[in-house]
């Protein structure tokens, strides 16, 4: 079975695609948003001893996956026993686009209307990719990436990635 690791910026479309991957090969889909944070409000990161239990727990509950998200200290436990590793690598402005005409995501809101009032956040979250210096960071991502000693994608558009 295969096993995918997908990572970029918010927006970037990562749940799109691994959404698409865990449908058309058969594949369990972990979200790390849904590992990585308290169920608190304001949101609160989890220990990350506490999520690696949880990525530990669906690792061995599934032969086959797609783990997808912007946490790179969170892929970083899962890399090596990735197949593939794909990098939405998208500019801040494309992601931006996308967080707008982004669907409701029930696991994460309660309603469409709650999610956009998180839209102004959101995007400026976005727009920080490229400065910011933590996990969530563009400099993260590359590093994981180049890291990477296996099969690796990048894509740089939307377009280059639905053309595959």
């Amino acid at each position: 079975m295969s096993k995918f690791v997908i990572f970029g910026n918010s927006g970037s479309g990562k749940s799109t695609l691994a959404k698409q991957l865990a449908l058309s090969n058969h594949l369990a889909h972990l979200d790390l948003d849904t590992v990585a944070w308290k169920p608190i409000m304001p949101p609160e990161r989890l220990p990350i001893l506490e999520s690696s239990k949880l990525i530990n727990e669906f690792l061995v509950a599934n032969s086959g996956w797609v783990i997808e998200g912007c946490y790179s200290d969170l892929l970083a436990l899962v890399t090596q026993q990735a197949d593939e590793v794909i990098f939405l690598n998208l500019p801040v402005s494309a992601c931006i686009e996308n967080a707008k005409k982004r669907p409701w995501e029930p696991h994460k809101y309660e309603s469409k209307e709650a999610q956009d009032k998180n839209l102004e956040m959101l995007i400026n979250w976005i727009s920080q990719y490229t400065v910011r210096t933590d996990s969530f960071s563009k400099a993260a991502h590359e590093k994981l990436f180049t890291d990477f000693q296996g099969k690796k994608t990048m894509y740089v558009s939307n377009d280059q990635r639905r053309e595959k």
